[in-house]
């Protein structure tokens, strides 16, 4: 833990880019010169001493002093001391900062060392539990998506998912193997059978009894080989990031918990690896769905809408007030907006706003797609009454979208087509897995059921 309640520690004077030459003039003479010899610009930051050498303060001048990630590469290059924030700034600020100070000093630490950090002292104790919560559930994420597959397998997953249920005293239950035949999960099976590593459909829920159902579905592939349809070694080397829809509902639902939002909180996970044995799936294999409609397998590596199906059609049976779901579903999507903004479909107008204006105040962004209704008639099948993938290769985004939709009819419904993955180190935002779209969809979703 990095941020903690205290007052004490090098102060951190942030001020805007636009205020910085007024500032500079009412500044001591060396102070002026110290940042003169230094050939300081800006935006960016620099630590000031004291007559004894020693860091007097720490001078942050942002483009930007209420963006999330003005402290974040400070967070980073500062010497391991103690800091905090100058008093003079918002309950609101200090979160938001908080929060970037904690993500930009993120590191995946399960496999080798990591380095020790600055501390920031925060005189709120509810900023720092704030920040925690948020910052924790998007390392969760990132952690999640970061862990390679050979440890991230769906009884990995499963275990995960198990100490967060624990952590909020929620309910875990799940379906393994050839149990998810008996339960009617077809798909589910179908697509995880071929893997050593037995295909399982994990349920968590938390909240009372009374509130409104919120139901999260997370694509969890924990590796995408392609199936028989096999990738190439280019396209399989990042297939440890297939199980990232699944990272963010498991992030997502740590907020909703740990800011005990008034829901009656339902998360589903089909974990599966995507493997390739004599009991492999077949192109042109013919599944019925836990819904009772067909699907003829055009492609085995559309397999996430497969193992979605089937999860998204047992959320719909309970009717609930919201299912949102996480998937990194397709390249299409990246095609279109790149990794770093995620695309959303929505059947609730209204939500979709919210979510879309919470992703800009919040600098999480995300970005409405259409559910082009005429496209679904790429997707009706000859000899079922679907195929899994459209024979086009325009739309692929929305063509999925519309296959997820015949399984949540007349459900307000949200769908996340998600990268899950830095290409690129950015403030705040290191290269590897990523959180993205899950603190808008937390702030939505408190607009929607905060009383």
């Amino acid at each position: 833990m990095t941020i903690q309640h205290g007052q004490s520690g090098i102060p951190i004077v942030l001020i805007a880019q636009s205020q910085f030459d007024s500032w500079l003039q009412v500044q001591a003479k060396p102070t002026q010169q110290w940042l003169t010899n230094n050939d300081f610009s800006t935006p960016g930051h620099i630590s000031i001493p004291n007559s004894e050498g020693d860091i007097e303060s720490v001078l942050v001048v942002a483009s930007d002093v209420h963006s999330i990630w003005s402290l974040s590469s400070v967070a980073v290059e500062l010497p391991k001391k103690e800091f905090c924030l100058s008093a003079d700034l918002t309950v609101e600020q200090q979160e938001a900062l908080c929060v970037g100070w904690l993500l930009g000093q993120y590191q995946f630490d399960r496999y080798k060392q990591t380095q020790d950090r600055a501390k920031l002292n925060v005189s709120s104790q509810s900023v720092v539990d704030n920040a925690l919560n948020t910052a924790n559930a998007v390392t969760l994420t990132r952690d999640l998506v970061n862990t390679p597959a050979g440890d991230m397998m769906p009884e990995h997953l499963s275990e995960a998912m198990q100490a967060l249920a624990a952590q909020f005293s929620g309910d875990f239950s799940e379906w393994v193997g050839d149990e998810l035949l008996e339960q009617n999960y077809p798909t589910i099976h179908m697509v995880g059978r071929a893997s050593s590593h037995a295909p399982r459909l994990l349920d968590l829920r938390w909240g009372k009894e009374d509130a409104p159902l919120l139901t999260l579905v997370g694509k969890g592939v924990c590796f995408d080989s392609g199936g028989l349809d096999l990738k190439p070694a280019a396209g399989m080397r990042l297939m440890k990031k297939d199980m990232g829809g699944a990272a963010h509902v498991l992030g997502l639902a740590a907020l909703i918990m740990s800011f005990k939002l008034p829901v009656r909180l339902r998360v589903l996970i089909p974990a599966v690896e995507n493997a390739v044995n004599g009991d492999a799936f077949r192109p042109g294999d013919v599944i019925k769905t836990r819904k009772g409609l067909t699907v003829e397998i055009d492609n085995t590596d559309a397999e996430g809408r497969l193992v979605l199906c089937d999860a998204l059609a047992e959320a719909s049976r309970e009717n609930p007030d919201l299912i949102v779901d996480f998937a990194t579903l397709t390249g299409a999507a990246r095609v279109a907006l790149g990794l770093e903004v995620p695309g959303f479909y929505s059947t609730d107008d209204e939500f979709a706003d919210q979510l879309v204006k919470a992703g800009s105040t919040y600098e999480d962004a995300i970005w409405r797609m259409p559910l082009h209704q005429p496209y679904a008639d790429y997707l009706k099948g000859s000899i079922s009454d679907l195929v899994n993938c459209s024979p086009t290769p325009f739309g692929g985004s929305i063509t999925a979208a519309l296959y997820l939709q015949h399984f949540v009819e007349d459900t307000p419904w949200v769908h996340v087509d998600v990268g899950a993955w830095n290409d690129r180190a950015r403030p705040g935002r290191p290269k590897g897995g990523e959180a993205m779209g899950v603190r808008a969809t937390f702030e939505a979703l408190k607009a929607r059921y905060s009383v």
